[in-house]
């Protein structure tokens, strides 16, 4: 068997929620999007020992989203190819050399091509490969809620991540650190023999090649809709991962001593940076979960439509109020609630219209959309910063991008282009 299964199996309506493969995969989700999440803590750290402008690191952050962006179709295709475990194991290979180089990068040049290896890394052991996974091998009723679960362990890496770096620095140089995160995604490679179970696949999607599907999506108005429409959220996300902890390290208005943060042992604005990192992503394994939940019993176009006016809202909020700890906190706890609400969603629209066969590849072509808003939202962040010594005029980019997504969403027709488990 190449794949993980593209058997004609079907899943009974009581087939269990959580499946070796929903577990393994939520693991190695995990850990792959801890180390991803932490690369803002790096920001001021390298860039300090190197006298860096703040636009250099961040360059290297938005080519790494970038080749995560044109990675996942890429892997996508090579598991529905060669096999899911093959993919995910090329890519946690390439995850590790590339943390390894960047350990030993002095100068930003290396430190930008290197992010390239880490880039097709995160699309080898991230959304694209594990979601199209889960995906087939789900029951119909509990697709959504599984998609949400792998989802919702990545905000739980993200939980993590960031709190983990920066303790790490405390107590050894980066590039030690960098050291320890490649060894830590080789391991998880331990867990991929137990990752296998039937896939859910109807005749009808295994009879269709994959250049037939591809043609019937670019074909379709809505499958160009989501495409356009997931760039503000790689926009929004990748811009707070990278930038959000410089800037309340350098915004935020001081930390009272004596108080609840202090009692948490959050005592200065940079630990408040790397700290609502955390809550962003706790916040969101709560509107992860609630998303697909909700997935499954309301249209997901409406959903997503809410969700993206939701961030404009919230992000104009903040941009507007003086920056305090509390604002801080009420912006991480209500952002990290739709955080990763959209890719449930998302991958679950795609599976619905299209078919679960080549969701991997046509998931990660909408992802690639994402990606390259990511791409602009880590490099506009530290580019303007330079010129201008602030944050607020990229901010108000992701308030229009995040306007423009809500309405984008609206038009997609809901009804499925092929037949599916």
């Amino acid at each position: 068997m190449k794949n993980l299964g593209y058997q004609c199996t079907r899943m009974t309506r009581n087939a269990p929620l959580f499946t070796p493969v929903l577990i393994i995969g939520s693991l190695i989700v995990m850990v792959g999007f801890a180390i991803r999440a932490s690369f803002g803590v790096f920001q001021i750290p390298i860039a300090t020992e190197f006298g860096w402008p703040r636009a250099e690191f961040s360059l290297a952050i938005a080519i790494q989203n970038l080749a995560w962006g044109i990675g996942q179709p890429i892997f996508g295709a090579i598991a529905e190819k060669i096999g899911d475990r093959k993919a995910i194991i090329l890519g946690a290979i390439s995850y590790a050399i590339g943390l390894v180089l960047s350990a030993g990068a002095t100068l930003p040049i290396q430190h930008q091509l290197y992010e390239v290896l880490v880039g097709f890394g995160v699309a080898g052991t991230g959304f694209g490969v594990i979601l199209a996974v889960v995906g087939r091998a789900s029951s119909a009723e509990n697709r959504s809620m599984s998609l949400a679960i792998a989802t919702a362990a990545g905000s739980a890496g993200q939980v993590i991540g960031a709190p983990i770096s920066e303790a790490l620095l405390q107590i050894m140089s980066w590039q030690q650190v960098f050291i320890g995160f490649a060894a830590t995604i080789i391991l998880v490679l331990a867990l991929l023999p137990m990752m296998r179970a039937p896939a859910a696949a109807s005749k009808a999607e295994l009879e269709e090649t994959m250049g037939q599907i591809l043609r019937k999506a670019f074909r379709d108005p809505s499958y160009t809709m989501i495409f356009l429409g997931f760039f503000s959220c790689g926009y929004q996300l990748a811009f707070v991962t990278a930038h959000f902890p410089a800037f309340v390290a350098e915004s935020c208005s001081p930390i009272a001593g004596g108080g609840m943060l202090s009692g948490l042992g959050i005592t200065s604005t940079s630990a408040l940076g790397a700290a609502a990192i955390s809550l962003i992503g706790l916040a969101n394994i709560v509107g992860t979960l609630t998303a697909g939940w909700l997935g499954k019993r309301y249209s997901k176009k409406y959903l997503l439509s809410g969700i993206y006016l939701a961030r404009t809202i919230v992000a104009a909020w903040f941009i507007l109020t003086p920056m305090t700890p509390f604002t801080v906190i009420v912006f991480s706890v209500v952002m990290g609630s739709l955080w990763l609400a959209t890719v449930p969603l998302t991958s679950g629209l795609v599976a619905h219209l299209y078919g679960l066969r080549y969701m991997g590849t046509l998931y990660g072509i909408v992802f690639f959309s994402h990606q390259l808003g990511s791409f602009l939202g880590v490099w506009l962040g530290g580019k303007l910063y330079d010129i201008y010594g602030t944050y607020s005029y990229v901010w108000w980019v992701g308030v229009g991008v995040g306007a423009f997504s809500a309405l984008v969403h609206l038009p997609i027709r809901e009804n499925r282009s092929v037949a599916t488990a």
